[in-house]
């Protein structure tokens, strides 16, 4: 990683995550003031963070896309997300007991990062309300998504885990389900092998449950899903 200067394009890019997001003008001029920050440029592949290490900085990803692994317990790697800037990243992990990181981050592309300290952002968030209320609700949607990430890998087929992502990512009433991942990479997400997933995918399209064109799938017998999950 090297060491860059912050632009005014990077700064547009810092206010538009959900942490600094609808903040005063004012209160907008005097955050990098309070912050003691550095930006990075990232090269493809460079790790930002490893698992098991304490997080000792706010990381900001303001430009490229990260992925996010685990090691399971049995030394499996598993892919628990892509993050896709801007977006801030472990912020959960920052404060607390225990500040190890539970997952490594992973440059999938050339990325712009913004790192604080873990001082001056506790001072930011202490001195500012609309932060600390950003702060909270980022933490508690964190612990929606780790739930949510459970829910599939509990699961013990790959058509089980797979209808619950369908489930995870359907609106109320659409029945057309957007998919933000490729094959290979929905097949990690749902820790299951490339070929398992596809062969789920030709079968289920056979027997009209779904029917699935680009990156998109239509779900055609709900009531047939659900038997999955039920």
């Amino acid at each position: 990683m090297e060491k860059i200067l912050l632009s005014e394009k990077h700064k547009q890019l810092l206010f538009q995550i959900p942490l600094l997001r609808e903040l005063e003008q004012d209160a907008k001029l005097s955050i990098l003031d309070k912050l003691d920050y550095s930006v990075y440029s990232v090269e493809k592949k460079d790790v930002i963070a490893h698992q098991g290490v304490p997080c000792k900085k706010l990381y900001i990803l303001l430009e490229g896309k990260l992925r996010v692994d685990i090691i399971d317990g049995l030394g499996n790697k598993v892919m628990i997300e892509n993050i896709i800037a801007p977006r801030a990243f472990a912020t959960p992990h920052l404060f607390g007991t225990d500040t190890t990181l539970p997952a490594t981050f992973t440059a999938m592309e050339h990325c712009t990062l913004f790192t604080a300290t873990k001082e001056s952002t506790f001072n930011l968030i202490s001195q500012n309300p609309k932060v600390l209320h950003n702060f909270l609700c980022i933490t508690g949607n964190c612990n929606v998504c780790t739930v949510s990430r459970l829910k599939i890998l509990s699961r013990k087929t790959v058509r089980e885990r797979f209808v619950v992502y369908l489930f995870e990512n359907k609106g109320n009433r659409s029945r057309i389900i957007p998919i933000a991942h490729t094959q290979s990479e929905l097949a990690e997400y749902l820790n299951v092998t490339r070929p398992a997933l596809s062969k789920e995918i030709n079968k289920m399209t056979k027997e009209r449950i779904i029917q699935m064109t680009g990156k998109s799938i239509e779900v055609l017998n709900e009531a047939a899903l659900k038997g999955y999950v039920g």
